[in-house]
Protein backbone atom coordinates (compact mmCIF):
# COMPACT_ATOMS: atom_id res chain seq x y z
CA UNK A 1 0.00 0.00 0.00
CA UNK A 2 1.28 3.46 -0.88
CA UNK A 3 1.40 6.08 1.87
CA UNK A 4 -0.52 8.60 -0.20
CA UNK A 5 -3.49 6.21 -0.43
CA UNK A 6 -4.11 6.32 3.34
CA UNK A 7 -7.42 8.09 3.87
CA UNK A 8 -5.95 10.72 6.18
CA UNK A 9 -3.29 11.56 3.61
CA UNK A 10 -5.90 11.81 0.88
CA UNK A 11 -7.86 14.24 3.03
CA UNK A 12 -4.67 16.25 3.53
CA UNK A 13 -4.06 16.28 -0.23
CA UNK A 14 -7.62 17.47 -0.95
CA UNK A 15 -7.28 20.18 1.70
CA UNK A 16 -3.98 21.41 0.25
CA UNK A 17 -5.54 21.65 -3.21
CA UNK A 18 -8.54 23.53 -1.80
CA UNK A 19 -6.28 25.95 0.07
CA UNK A 20 -4.32 26.67 -3.11
CA UNK A 21 -7.59 27.36 -4.96
CA UNK A 22 -8.74 29.63 -2.14
CA UNK A 23 -5.47 31.61 -2.27
CA UNK A 24 -5.86 32.11 -6.01
CA UNK A 25 -9.55 33.04 -5.73
CA UNK A 26 -8.81 35.49 -2.93
CA UNK A 27 -5.89 36.91 -4.93
CA UNK A 28 -3.51 36.48 -2.02
CA UNK A 29 0.27 36.40 -2.56
CA UNK A 30 0.78 33.53 -0.15
CA UNK A 31 2.98 30.53 -0.83
CA UNK A 32 1.45 27.17 0.05
CA UNK A 33 4.65 25.95 1.74
CA UNK A 34 4.53 28.92 4.14
CA UNK A 35 1.26 27.65 5.64
CA UNK A 36 0.70 25.07 8.35
CA UNK A 37 -1.62 22.46 6.86
CA UNK A 38 -2.37 19.36 8.89
CA UNK A 39 -5.07 16.79 9.49
CA UNK A 40 -6.01 15.14 12.77
CA UNK A 41 -8.81 12.91 13.99
CA UNK A 42 -11.88 14.79 15.20
CA UNK A 43 -11.91 15.07 18.96
CA UNK A 44 -15.66 14.58 18.94
CA UNK A 45 -17.29 12.24 16.42
CA UNK A 46 -20.30 14.53 16.11
CA UNK A 47 -18.18 16.95 14.07
CA UNK A 48 -16.85 14.40 11.61
CA UNK A 49 -14.11 11.85 10.97
CA UNK A 50 -11.17 14.22 10.52
CA UNK A 51 -10.56 17.87 11.25
CA UNK A 52 -7.96 20.51 10.52
CA UNK A 53 -7.06 23.56 12.64
CA UNK A 54 -5.90 25.25 9.43
CA UNK A 55 -8.11 28.34 9.73
CA UNK A 56 -7.06 28.93 13.33
CA UNK A 57 -3.33 28.32 12.84
CA UNK A 58 -2.98 30.54 9.74
CA UNK A 59 -5.28 33.43 10.62
CA UNK A 60 -2.40 35.88 11.02
CA UNK A 61 -0.99 35.05 7.59
CA UNK A 62 -4.36 35.62 5.92
CA UNK A 63 -5.27 38.52 8.18
CA UNK A 64 -8.81 37.20 8.54
CA UNK A 65 -11.04 35.60 11.12
CA UNK A 66 -10.81 31.76 11.23
CA UNK A 67 -14.49 31.43 10.32
CA UNK A 68 -14.04 33.49 7.15
CA UNK A 69 -10.96 31.50 6.12
CA UNK A 70 -12.70 28.19 6.77
CA UNK A 71 -15.78 29.12 4.79
CA UNK A 72 -13.62 30.28 1.88
CA UNK A 73 -11.71 27.00 1.85
CA UNK A 74 -14.84 24.86 2.23
CA UNK A 75 -16.32 26.47 -0.89
CA UNK A 76 -13.49 24.94 -2.92
CA UNK A 77 -14.76 21.41 -2.13
CA UNK A 78 -18.00 21.80 -4.08
CA UNK A 79 -19.21 18.47 -5.52
CA UNK A 80 -16.24 16.52 -4.15
CA UNK A 81 -17.57 12.93 -3.89
CA UNK A 82 -14.91 11.83 -1.39
CA UNK A 83 -16.76 13.61 1.44
CA UNK A 84 -20.34 13.37 2.62
CA UNK A 85 -20.02 16.55 4.70
CA UNK A 86 -17.52 19.37 5.32
CA UNK A 87 -18.24 21.90 8.06
CA UNK A 88 -16.77 24.59 10.28
CA UNK A 89 -16.70 24.54 14.08
CA UNK A 90 -15.29 27.17 16.45
CA UNK A 91 -12.71 28.31 17.20
CA UNK A 92 -11.27 27.45 13.78
CA UNK A 93 -11.69 23.85 12.67
CA UNK A 94 -12.62 22.50 9.26
CA UNK A 95 -14.31 19.13 9.74
CA UNK A 96 -14.51 16.29 7.23
CA UNK A 97 -16.85 13.33 7.11
CA UNK A 98 -15.86 10.64 4.59
CA UNK A 99 -18.55 9.30 2.27
CA UNK A 100 -19.51 5.78 3.44
CA UNK A 101 -19.11 4.44 -0.11
CA UNK A 102 -15.43 5.49 0.00
CA UNK A 103 -14.95 3.84 3.41
CA UNK A 104 -16.60 0.63 2.22
CA UNK A 105 -14.51 0.45 -0.93
CA UNK A 106 -11.31 1.14 1.00
CA UNK A 107 -12.00 -1.43 3.73
CA UNK A 108 -13.12 -4.08 1.25
CA UNK A 109 -10.03 -3.58 -0.89
CA UNK A 110 -7.82 -4.13 2.17
CA UNK A 111 -9.79 -7.27 3.04
CA UNK A 112 -9.36 -8.73 -0.44
CA UNK A 113 -5.72 -7.78 -0.99
CA UNK A 114 -4.57 -8.28 2.62
CA UNK A 115 -2.55 -5.12 1.97
CA UNK A 116 -2.89 -3.38 5.32
CA UNK A 117 0.47 -1.66 5.67
CA UNK A 118 1.81 1.49 4.02
CA UNK A 119 5.44 1.10 2.96
CA UNK A 120 7.99 3.90 3.14
CA UNK A 121 10.21 4.55 0.13
CA UNK A 122 13.43 4.87 2.13
CA UNK A 123 13.60 1.40 3.62
CA UNK A 124 16.50 0.75 5.97
CA UNK A 125 18.37 -2.07 7.60
CA UNK A 126 17.72 -1.35 11.27
CA UNK A 127 19.42 -2.80 14.34
CA UNK A 128 16.92 -2.73 17.20
CA UNK A 129 18.56 -3.51 20.54
CA UNK A 130 16.40 -3.94 23.60
CA UNK A 131 16.24 -5.64 27.02
CA UNK A 132 20.02 -6.38 27.13
CA UNK A 133 19.69 -7.22 30.83
CA UNK A 134 22.96 -7.94 32.61
CA UNK A 135 23.52 -11.72 32.89
CA UNK A 136 24.16 -11.32 36.61
CA UNK A 137 20.65 -12.14 37.76
CA UNK A 138 16.97 -12.48 36.85
CA UNK A 139 15.30 -9.97 34.57
CA UNK A 140 13.25 -7.37 36.37
CA UNK A 141 9.90 -5.76 35.58
CA UNK A 142 11.41 -2.90 33.55
CA UNK A 143 13.14 -5.51 31.38
CA UNK A 144 9.73 -7.07 30.78
CA UNK A 145 8.36 -3.70 29.71
CA UNK A 146 11.33 -3.19 27.40
CA UNK A 147 10.75 -6.66 25.93
CA UNK A 148 7.12 -5.92 25.10
CA UNK A 149 7.94 -2.46 23.77
CA UNK A 150 10.91 -3.55 21.66
CA UNK A 151 9.18 -6.55 20.12
CA UNK A 152 6.08 -4.55 19.18
CA UNK A 153 8.20 -1.70 17.84
CA UNK A 154 10.18 -4.13 15.70
CA UNK A 155 6.95 -5.46 14.20
CA UNK A 156 5.72 -1.92 13.53
CA UNK A 157 8.97 -0.90 11.80
CA UNK A 158 8.82 -4.07 9.72
CA UNK A 159 5.30 -3.11 8.64
CA UNK A 160 6.80 0.00 7.02
CA UNK A 161 9.06 -2.21 4.94
CA UNK A 162 12.24 -1.85 7.00
CA UNK A 163 14.49 -4.85 7.62
CA UNK A 164 14.64 -5.10 11.43
CA UNK A 165 17.26 -7.12 13.31
CA UNK A 166 16.25 -7.65 16.96
CA UNK A 167 19.31 -7.86 19.17
CA UNK A 168 20.14 -8.55 22.82
CA UNK A 169 23.54 -7.31 24.06
CA UNK A 170 25.08 -9.68 26.61
CA UNK A 171 27.35 -7.81 29.07
CA UNK A 172 29.51 -10.86 29.81
CA UNK A 173 32.75 -9.03 30.57
CA UNK A 174 34.21 -6.89 33.32
CA UNK A 175 34.09 -6.41 37.06
CA UNK A 176 30.38 -7.14 37.46
CA UNK A 177 30.88 -10.60 35.98
CA UNK A 178 33.90 -11.13 38.22
CA UNK A 179 31.84 -10.22 41.30
CA UNK A 180 29.16 -12.66 40.16
CA UNK A 181 31.74 -15.44 40.21
CA UNK A 182 32.85 -14.38 43.71
CA UNK A 183 29.28 -14.58 44.97
CA UNK A 184 28.76 -18.08 43.53
CA UNK A 185 32.08 -19.27 44.98
CA UNK A 186 31.21 -18.12 48.48
CA UNK A 187 27.68 -19.55 48.24
CA UNK A 188 29.27 -22.83 47.12
CA UNK A 189 31.48 -22.78 50.21
CA UNK A 190 28.43 -22.01 52.31
CA UNK A 191 26.78 -25.19 51.01
CA UNK A 192 29.74 -27.10 52.45
CA UNK A 193 29.00 -25.71 55.90
CA UNK A 194 31.40 -22.77 55.89
CA UNK A 195 29.49 -19.80 57.43
CA UNK A 196 29.00 -16.87 55.08
CA UNK A 197 29.68 -13.38 56.39
CA UNK A 198 28.28 -10.28 54.67
CA UNK A 199 30.63 -7.33 54.47
CA UNK A 200 28.75 -4.15 55.39
CA UNK A 201 31.53 -1.59 54.92
CA UNK A 202 34.73 -1.59 52.89
CA UNK A 203 37.42 -2.32 55.50
CA UNK A 204 40.40 -2.29 53.13
CA UNK A 205 40.92 -6.04 52.87
CA UNK A 206 41.65 -7.31 49.36
CA UNK A 207 39.31 -9.61 47.49
CA UNK A 208 41.29 -12.82 47.98
CA UNK A 209 41.56 -12.24 51.73
CA UNK A 210 37.78 -11.86 51.90
CA UNK A 211 37.30 -15.09 49.93
CA UNK A 212 39.55 -17.05 52.29
CA UNK A 213 37.40 -15.87 55.19
CA UNK A 214 34.19 -16.50 53.23
CA UNK A 215 33.22 -12.82 53.46
CA UNK A 216 30.91 -11.66 50.68
CA UNK A 217 32.11 -8.24 49.47
CA UNK A 218 29.70 -5.36 49.92
CA UNK A 219 29.46 -4.72 46.18
CA UNK A 220 28.87 -8.36 45.21
CA UNK A 221 25.55 -10.12 44.58
CA UNK A 222 23.46 -11.27 47.54
CA UNK A 223 20.29 -12.65 46.03
CA UNK A 224 18.93 -16.06 46.86
CA UNK A 225 19.22 -17.01 43.19
CA UNK A 226 23.02 -17.20 43.67
CA UNK A 227 22.49 -20.18 45.98
CA UNK A 228 20.60 -22.00 43.23
CA UNK A 229 23.45 -21.40 40.78
CA UNK A 230 25.99 -22.75 43.28
CA UNK A 231 23.87 -25.82 44.03
CA UNK A 232 23.27 -26.55 40.34
CA UNK A 233 26.99 -26.20 39.57
CA UNK A 234 27.94 -28.61 42.38
CA UNK A 235 25.55 -31.31 41.16
CA UNK A 236 27.87 -32.05 38.22
CA UNK A 237 30.77 -34.11 39.51
CA UNK A 238 33.28 -32.87 36.94
CA UNK A 239 32.44 -29.27 37.85
CA UNK A 240 32.76 -30.05 41.53
CA UNK A 241 36.09 -31.83 41.14
CA UNK A 242 37.56 -29.02 39.06
CA UNK A 243 36.46 -26.35 41.52
CA UNK A 244 37.67 -28.30 44.56
CA UNK A 245 41.12 -28.60 43.04
CA UNK A 246 41.26 -24.84 42.50
CA UNK A 247 40.03 -24.17 46.04
CA UNK A 248 42.68 -26.54 47.47
CA UNK A 249 45.34 -24.67 45.54
CA UNK A 250 43.81 -21.34 46.62
CA UNK A 251 43.77 -20.41 42.95
CA UNK A 252 40.96 -17.95 43.56
CA UNK A 253 41.13 -16.10 40.27
CA UNK A 254 40.69 -19.26 38.19
CA UNK A 255 37.93 -20.41 40.53
CA UNK A 256 36.17 -17.08 40.09
CA UNK A 257 36.55 -17.25 36.30
CA UNK A 258 35.18 -20.79 36.21
CA UNK A 259 32.12 -19.82 38.23
CA UNK A 260 31.65 -16.50 36.43
CA UNK A 261 31.43 -18.28 33.08
CA UNK A 262 29.03 -20.85 34.48
CA UNK A 263 26.82 -18.27 36.19
CA UNK A 264 26.61 -16.08 33.07
CA UNK A 265 25.48 -19.04 30.98
CA UNK A 266 23.05 -20.15 33.68
CA UNK A 267 21.48 -16.70 33.98
CA UNK A 268 21.38 -16.18 30.23
CA UNK A 269 19.59 -19.49 29.82
CA UNK A 270 17.02 -18.41 32.42
CA UNK A 271 16.56 -15.06 30.68
CA UNK A 272 16.01 -16.74 27.32
CA UNK A 273 13.39 -18.99 28.90
CA UNK A 274 11.60 -15.96 30.37
CA UNK A 275 11.64 -14.19 27.03
CA UNK A 276 10.28 -17.29 25.32
CA UNK A 277 7.44 -17.49 27.85
CA UNK A 278 6.74 -13.85 26.99
CA UNK A 279 6.71 -14.64 23.27
CA UNK A 280 9.77 -12.51 22.51
CA UNK A 281 12.37 -13.85 20.08
CA UNK A 282 15.69 -12.24 19.23
CA UNK A 283 17.63 -12.60 16.01
CA UNK A 284 20.93 -12.42 17.87
CA UNK A 285 22.50 -12.41 21.32
CA UNK A 286 25.67 -10.38 20.83
CA UNK A 287 28.36 -10.86 23.48
CA UNK A 288 30.48 -8.02 24.79
CA UNK A 289 33.38 -10.43 25.40
CA UNK A 290 33.73 -10.96 21.63
CA UNK A 291 34.61 -7.28 21.23
CA UNK A 292 37.45 -7.59 23.73
CA UNK A 293 38.90 -10.83 22.37
CA UNK A 294 38.81 -9.49 18.79
CA UNK A 295 40.54 -6.25 19.77
CA UNK A 296 37.62 -4.06 18.65
CA UNK A 297 37.51 -2.20 21.97
CA UNK A 298 41.14 -1.09 21.79
CA UNK A 299 40.57 0.31 18.29
CA UNK A 300 38.06 2.89 19.54
CA UNK A 301 40.48 5.82 20.12
CA UNK A 302 41.78 5.72 16.54
CA UNK A 303 38.19 5.82 15.23
CA UNK A 304 37.21 9.02 17.06
CA UNK A 305 38.22 12.52 16.01
CA UNK A 306 41.60 13.43 17.43
CA UNK A 307 40.26 16.74 18.71
CA UNK A 308 37.65 14.83 20.73
CA UNK A 309 40.31 13.01 22.79
CA UNK A 310 42.54 14.16 25.62
CA UNK A 311 45.02 12.51 27.99
CA UNK A 312 45.04 13.50 31.64
CA UNK A 313 47.18 11.82 34.31
CA UNK A 314 47.50 8.68 32.25
CA UNK A 315 43.77 8.46 31.48
CA UNK A 316 42.29 8.84 28.01
CA UNK A 317 39.18 11.02 27.90
CA UNK A 318 36.50 11.37 25.27
CA UNK A 319 35.57 15.07 25.22
CA UNK A 320 31.86 14.42 25.25
CA UNK A 321 31.15 18.00 26.31
CA UNK A 322 31.63 18.75 22.62
CA UNK A 323 28.33 16.88 22.21
CA UNK A 324 26.16 18.36 24.99
CA UNK A 325 27.34 16.00 27.75
CA UNK A 326 27.74 17.60 31.18
CA UNK A 327 31.37 16.50 31.54
CA UNK A 328 34.09 14.67 29.63
CA UNK A 329 34.30 10.89 30.06
CA UNK A 330 37.18 8.49 30.70
CA UNK A 331 37.31 5.72 28.11
CA UNK A 332 40.66 4.21 29.11
CA UNK A 333 41.92 4.04 32.67
CA UNK A 334 45.48 4.85 33.74
CA UNK A 335 46.28 1.12 33.92
CA UNK A 336 45.19 0.67 30.30
CA UNK A 337 41.85 -1.01 31.01
CA UNK A 338 38.90 0.22 28.92
CA UNK A 339 35.81 1.62 30.62
CA UNK A 340 32.26 0.47 29.92
CA UNK A 341 31.81 3.49 27.65
CA UNK A 342 34.73 2.46 25.46
CA UNK A 343 33.24 -1.02 25.05
CA UNK A 344 29.82 0.45 24.27
CA UNK A 345 31.35 2.69 21.61
CA UNK A 346 33.05 -0.34 20.05
CA UNK A 347 29.79 -2.28 20.10
CA UNK A 348 27.77 0.40 18.35
CA UNK A 349 30.45 1.08 15.74
CA UNK A 350 30.48 -2.66 15.09
CA UNK A 351 26.76 -2.47 14.32
CA UNK A 352 27.48 -0.03 11.51
CA UNK A 353 30.26 -2.31 10.22
CA UNK A 354 27.75 -5.15 10.15
CA UNK A 355 25.75 -3.18 7.58
CA UNK A 356 23.04 -1.52 9.67
CA UNK A 357 21.96 1.92 8.48
CA UNK A 358 20.04 2.90 11.60
CA UNK A 359 20.56 1.93 15.23
CA UNK A 360 17.74 2.05 17.76
CA UNK A 361 18.40 1.22 21.41
CA UNK A 362 15.79 0.87 24.14
CA UNK A 363 17.28 1.63 27.56
CA UNK A 364 16.01 1.66 31.12
CA UNK A 365 14.95 4.76 33.09
CA UNK A 366 18.34 5.35 34.73
CA UNK A 367 20.24 5.83 31.45
CA UNK A 368 19.17 9.30 30.31
CA UNK A 369 22.56 10.78 31.13
CA UNK A 370 24.32 8.18 28.99
CA UNK A 371 22.63 9.21 25.74
CA UNK A 372 24.62 12.34 24.93
CA UNK A 373 28.03 10.74 25.40
CA UNK A 374 27.30 7.64 23.33
CA UNK A 375 25.46 9.52 20.59
CA UNK A 376 28.32 12.03 20.56
CA UNK A 377 30.86 9.25 20.10
CA UNK A 378 28.97 8.03 17.03
CA UNK A 379 29.06 11.52 15.52
CA UNK A 380 32.76 11.80 16.39
CA UNK A 381 33.31 8.55 14.48
CA UNK A 382 31.65 10.08 11.41
CA UNK A 383 28.10 8.77 11.74
CA UNK A 384 25.10 11.03 11.20
CA UNK A 385 23.25 12.06 14.39
CA UNK A 386 19.89 10.77 13.17
CA UNK A 387 21.27 7.28 12.43
CA UNK A 388 21.48 6.44 16.16
CA UNK A 389 18.52 6.92 18.48
CA UNK A 390 17.79 5.93 22.05
CA UNK A 391 14.30 5.29 23.42
CA UNK A 392 13.61 5.00 27.15
CA UNK A 393 11.37 2.43 28.82
CA UNK A 394 10.37 4.09 32.06
CA UNK A 395 9.85 2.66 35.54
CA UNK A 396 6.99 0.26 36.32
CA UNK A 397 4.97 0.41 39.54
CA UNK A 398 3.11 -2.76 40.42
CA UNK A 399 -0.26 -1.90 41.98
CA UNK A 400 -2.24 -4.35 44.11
CA UNK A 401 -5.32 -3.45 46.15
CA UNK A 402 -4.77 0.13 44.93
CA UNK A 403 -1.37 0.31 46.64
CA UNK A 404 2.16 0.07 45.28
CA UNK A 405 3.88 -3.27 45.74
CA UNK A 406 7.24 -2.60 47.35
CA UNK A 407 10.15 -3.57 45.15
CA UNK A 408 13.82 -3.56 46.02
CA UNK A 409 16.92 -4.91 44.36
CA UNK A 410 18.99 -4.33 47.46
CA UNK A 411 20.14 -7.51 49.17
CA UNK A 412 18.79 -9.53 46.28
CA UNK A 413 15.09 -8.86 46.79
CA UNK A 414 13.75 -8.97 43.23
CA UNK A 415 10.39 -8.49 41.63
CA UNK A 416 11.33 -10.45 38.57
CA UNK A 417 9.85 -10.87 35.14
CA UNK A 418 9.34 -14.56 35.95
CA UNK A 419 7.50 -13.67 39.17
CA UNK A 420 5.10 -11.53 37.18
CA UNK A 421 4.52 -14.13 34.48
CA UNK A 422 3.87 -16.77 37.13
CA UNK A 423 1.42 -14.48 38.92
CA UNK A 424 -0.54 -13.70 35.74
CA UNK A 425 -1.01 -17.37 34.93
CA UNK A 426 -2.03 -18.94 31.62
CA UNK A 427 -2.64 -15.62 29.83
CA UNK A 428 0.58 -14.07 31.14
CA UNK A 429 2.10 -13.26 27.76
CA UNK A 430 -1.02 -11.61 26.32
CA UNK A 431 -1.93 -9.70 29.47
CA UNK A 432 1.63 -8.68 30.31
CA UNK A 433 2.37 -7.42 26.83
CA UNK A 434 -0.85 -5.45 26.55
CA UNK A 435 -0.51 -3.81 29.98
CA UNK A 436 3.09 -2.82 29.27
CA UNK A 437 2.02 -1.35 25.92
CA UNK A 438 -1.06 0.53 27.16
CA UNK A 439 0.89 3.68 27.96
CA UNK A 440 3.70 5.60 26.31
CA UNK A 441 6.98 3.86 27.13
CA UNK A 442 8.67 7.11 28.14
CA UNK A 443 6.20 7.64 31.01
CA UNK A 444 6.10 5.66 34.29
CA UNK A 445 3.53 2.87 34.23
CA UNK A 446 1.19 1.74 37.00
CA UNK A 447 0.61 -1.97 36.33
CA UNK A 448 -2.70 -2.90 37.96
CA UNK A 449 -2.25 -6.51 39.08
CA UNK A 450 -5.88 -6.88 40.13
CA UNK A 451 -7.16 -5.79 36.71
CA UNK A 452 -4.53 -7.91 34.96
CA UNK A 453 -5.77 -10.99 36.84
CA UNK A 454 -9.41 -10.29 35.99
CA UNK A 455 -10.50 -12.75 33.31
CA UNK A 456 -13.65 -10.86 32.35
CA UNK A 457 -13.98 -8.27 29.60
CA UNK A 458 -13.19 -5.60 32.21
CA UNK A 459 -9.62 -6.52 31.45
CA UNK A 460 -8.73 -4.36 28.40
CA UNK A 461 -6.86 -7.06 26.50
CA UNK A 462 -9.66 -9.57 27.07
CA UNK A 463 -12.13 -6.93 25.91
CA UNK A 464 -10.39 -6.88 22.51
CA UNK A 465 -10.00 -10.65 22.39
CA UNK A 466 -13.69 -11.12 23.27
CA UNK A 467 -14.60 -8.95 20.29
CA UNK A 468 -12.53 -11.17 18.01
CA UNK A 469 -13.95 -14.35 19.53
CA UNK A 470 -17.51 -13.01 19.32
CA UNK A 471 -17.15 -12.54 15.57
CA UNK A 472 -15.81 -16.09 15.28
CA UNK A 473 -18.91 -17.33 17.09
CA UNK A 474 -21.09 -15.45 14.59
CA UNK A 475 -19.32 -17.18 11.71
CA UNK A 476 -19.58 -20.58 13.36
CA UNK A 477 -23.37 -20.21 13.54
CA UNK A 478 -24.14 -18.24 10.38
CA UNK A 479 -21.14 -18.79 8.13
CA UNK A 480 -19.09 -16.00 6.57
CA UNK A 481 -20.21 -13.73 3.76
CA UNK A 482 -20.51 -15.65 0.51
CA UNK A 483 -19.90 -12.57 -1.66
CA UNK A 484 -17.19 -9.92 -1.55
CA UNK A 485 -18.90 -7.73 -4.15
CA UNK A 486 -22.20 -7.54 -2.33
CA UNK A 487 -23.97 -4.28 -3.28
CA UNK A 488 -24.75 -1.97 -0.39
CA UNK A 489 -27.56 0.57 -0.47
CA UNK A 490 -26.09 3.25 1.81
CA UNK A 491 -29.35 5.24 1.70
CA UNK A 492 -30.86 2.57 3.94
CA UNK A 493 -27.79 0.70 5.31
CA UNK A 494 -26.13 3.94 6.27
CA UNK A 495 -29.03 5.14 8.38
CA UNK A 496 -27.63 2.97 11.16
CA UNK A 497 -24.93 5.25 12.56
CA UNK A 498 -23.23 2.41 14.45
CA UNK A 499 -22.51 0.69 11.15
CA UNK A 500 -20.90 3.77 9.63
CA UNK A 501 -18.83 4.49 12.73
CA UNK A 502 -17.57 0.90 12.80
CA UNK A 503 -16.73 1.08 9.11
CA UNK A 504 -14.73 4.24 9.73
CA UNK A 505 -12.78 2.63 12.60
CA UNK A 506 -11.94 -0.33 10.36
CA UNK A 507 -10.74 2.01 7.61
CA UNK A 508 -8.43 3.79 10.06
CA UNK A 509 -6.33 0.70 10.76
CA UNK A 510 -3.63 1.19 8.12
CA UNK A 511 -2.97 4.79 9.09
CA UNK A 512 -2.99 3.96 12.80
CA UNK A 513 -0.29 1.34 12.20
CA UNK A 514 1.65 3.78 10.04
CA UNK A 515 1.47 6.56 12.64
CA UNK A 516 2.40 4.17 15.48
CA UNK A 517 5.45 2.99 13.54
CA UNK A 518 6.51 6.47 12.49
CA UNK A 519 6.28 7.88 16.02
CA UNK A 520 7.62 4.63 17.55
CA UNK A 521 4.65 4.51 19.90
CA UNK A 522 2.98 1.09 20.06
CA UNK A 523 0.56 2.39 22.70
CA UNK A 524 -1.28 4.24 19.94
CA UNK A 525 -2.18 0.89 18.42
CA UNK A 526 -3.46 -0.50 21.74
CA UNK A 527 -5.67 2.57 22.09
CA UNK A 528 -6.95 2.12 18.55
CA UNK A 529 -7.80 -1.56 19.04
CA UNK A 530 -9.65 -0.69 22.22
CA UNK A 531 -11.70 1.94 20.38
CA UNK A 532 -12.40 -0.40 17.47
CA UNK A 533 -13.61 -3.08 19.90
CA UNK A 534 -15.87 -0.58 21.65
CA UNK A 535 -17.31 0.47 18.30
CA UNK A 536 -17.98 -3.17 17.43
CA UNK A 537 -19.61 -3.78 20.82
CA UNK A 538 -21.95 -0.82 20.25
CA UNK A 539 -22.75 -2.09 16.77
CA UNK A 540 -23.29 -5.63 18.04
CA UNK A 541 -25.61 -4.47 20.82
CA UNK A 542 -28.12 -2.80 18.50
CA UNK A 543 -31.17 -4.89 17.62
CA UNK A 544 -31.07 -3.42 14.10
CA UNK A 545 -27.78 -5.25 13.60
CA UNK A 546 -28.90 -8.75 14.61
CA UNK A 547 -27.46 -10.56 11.64
CA UNK A 548 -29.42 -13.76 12.23
CA UNK A 549 -32.64 -11.83 11.59
CA UNK A 550 -31.38 -10.30 8.34
CA UNK A 551 -31.61 -11.69 4.84
CA UNK A 552 -30.15 -11.09 1.41
CA UNK A 553 -27.73 -8.29 0.70
CA UNK A 554 -28.11 -6.70 4.12
CA UNK A 555 -27.14 -9.93 5.86
CA UNK A 556 -24.17 -10.43 3.51
CA UNK A 557 -22.94 -6.86 3.98
CA UNK A 558 -23.09 -7.13 7.78
CA UNK A 559 -21.21 -10.42 7.71
CA UNK A 560 -18.61 -8.78 5.48
CA UNK A 561 -18.30 -5.84 7.88
CA UNK A 562 -17.73 -8.29 10.75
CA UNK A 563 -15.01 -10.00 8.71
CA UNK A 564 -13.30 -6.66 8.16
CA UNK A 565 -13.34 -6.02 11.91
CA UNK A 566 -12.05 -9.49 12.74
CA UNK A 567 -9.16 -9.21 10.27
CA UNK A 568 -8.10 -5.86 11.66
CA UNK A 569 -8.30 -7.06 15.26
CA UNK A 570 -6.15 -10.06 14.43
CA UNK A 571 -3.60 -8.06 12.45
CA UNK A 572 -3.34 -5.45 15.20
CA UNK A 573 -2.97 -7.98 18.00
CA UNK A 574 -0.36 -9.86 15.99
CA UNK A 575 1.76 -6.72 15.66
CA UNK A 576 1.60 -6.34 19.44
CA UNK A 577 2.55 -9.99 19.89
CA UNK A 578 -0.83 -10.88 21.40
CA UNK A 579 -3.02 -13.84 20.43
CA UNK A 580 -6.41 -13.47 18.74
CA UNK A 581 -8.41 -16.46 20.04
CA UNK A 582 -11.52 -17.73 18.29
CA UNK A 583 -13.03 -18.79 21.60
CA UNK A 584 -12.78 -17.47 25.14
CA UNK A 585 -13.50 -19.26 28.39
CA UNK A 586 -16.52 -17.05 28.94
CA UNK A 587 -19.70 -18.41 27.37
CA UNK A 588 -20.39 -17.01 23.93
CA UNK A 589 -23.29 -14.58 23.52
CA UNK A 590 -26.18 -15.16 21.20
CA UNK A 591 -25.73 -13.84 17.70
Amino acid sequence: MKIETLIKNRVLSYLSTAVQSYIEEDKQSIQLDSLKIRIEYSRDEKFGDYSSPFAMENKNIFGKAPKDIAEGVIKQFANQPFFSEISFSPPGFINFRIDPKILWSYAKESLVSKDYYAKVENRKKINLEFVSANPTGPMNIVSARSAAYGDALGNLLSSLGHSVHKEFYVNDYGNQVNLLGVAVLLRYQEQKGIPLVFQEEDDGRNLFDLIELNVLPKESYRGEYIKEIAITFGKVETNKAHLESLISAKDWQRAISLLSDYAVEYNLKQQKEDLSLFGVQFDEFFRESSLHTSGEVNKVPERLKREDLSEEQGKLLFLSTHYQDDKDRVIRREDGRPTYLMADIAYHLKKYERGFEELIDIWGPDHYGYIARLKGSMVSAGKTPDSFNVLIAQQVNLIENKEKVKMSKRLGIFQTMRDLLSYLGKSASDVGRYFFLMRSADAPLDFDLDLAKDESDKNPVFYIQYAHARISSIFRELGEASLLDVPVDFNTWGKQEDRIRLLFWVSRFSEEVYDSALTREPHRLTNYLQSLSKSFTRFYGQKENRIKEKTGEERESLLLLCKMVQNVLKEGLTILGISAPDQMSKSEPNV
